[in-house]
């Protein structure tokens, strides 16, 4: 009797790894499940999470993303892969198209071509929201910016956004050495604070233009990138008036532009490639 054989393709965007597969190859498998069986790196093929790209009856293509532990989440850098990819394999025949999300929404790309290749994607993401119940966090207040709390014995200063998904941001003079990351990053993103966790970002701000980061996503640990914590990151520190309206933000896999407008959303552009397809037996 022959195995099941699932067609996939290994892609990123600065260092953010997905499985990406057609939701049509998966028919009948339980997603979450095969989230977890895909990302994992020592007995899957190894990622940051899984995207999975159907047809949808509100734009193109519809995206989901499911982290290594199996929930579905919003991925900012997962969206760019999905754009190129349904751009490459003749989904969609424009440089303009929407693509539906968790929830529902259909975000914006735009695919920025050179020498015929895709070179960069923008991406509009949805409007950051910062009161407790949209984030969502159990606190009082309007916002919750250089909020004092205690984690695993240190007093931490946050700053927490939705920008699609669940985000704190610590911002420091330098970011944090392993010790203090892998103690204090994984207590704060499971905080009771949280109900649906949150993911963590040590931000540093370089400069009026630039911003860096240290990534730890809710569902998955250290990550090299993170689209939407590049936008909060951004966001929370043009709020606190550190930055500019567009700035660079670095993390270990490569940088991405943000462009945040306080009436109208945040763009966020940046590269996503493809480095190799094959099949999994299941």
């Amino acid at each position: 009797m022959s195995e099941q054989r699932l067609p996939f393709v290994k892609m990123e965007g600065i260092g953010n790894d997905f499985v990406l597969i057609e939701g049509v190859a998966a028919q009948g498998l339980e997603l979450s499940a095969l989230a977890k069986r895909l990302c994992h790196r020592p007995f899957g093929i190894g990622a940051d999470g899984l995207l999975v790209i159907e047809p949808s009856e509100h734009a193109p293509i519809r995206m989901r993303m499911f982290n290594p532990d199996g929930t579905e989440d919003f991925c900012g850098n997962g969206l760019r892969c999905a754009a190129r990819y349904a751009y490459e394999r003749g989904w969609v025949n424009s440089l303009e198209f929407g693509i539906e999300t968790l929830g529902g929404r259909v975000i914006p790309v735009r695919l920025q071509l050179q020498g015929g290749a895709v070179a960069a994607i923008a991406t509009d993401l949805p409007a950051p929201r910062f009161h407790p119940r949209d984030i969502p966090a159990l606190a009082d207040g309007e916002v919750i910016e250089d909020y004092p709390l205690t984690v695993a014995g240190h007093t931490l200063r946050i700053y927490s956004v939705n920008t699609g998904t669940t985000h704190t941001v610590i911002f420091n003079d330098t970011l944090p050495d392993d010790a203090l990351f892998t103690q204090v990053s994984p207590r704060l993103e499971t905080h009771p604070m949280f109900p649906e966790r949150t993911s963590v970002l040590w931000a540093v701000v370089e400069s009026r233009t630039a911003v860096r980061l240290r990534i730890w996503e809710r569902g998955v640990g250290e990550t090299l990138g993170c689209g939407s914590g590049a936008a909060a990151a951004a966001v929370l520190a043009y709020r606190a008036g550190w930055t500019e309206a567009t700035v660079a933000v670095h993390s270990r896999g490569g940088t991405l532009q943000v462009e945040y407008r306080p009436d109208n959303g945040i763009t966020l552009t940046g590269p996503a490639s493809l480095h190799f397809e094959g099949h999994f037996f299941l």
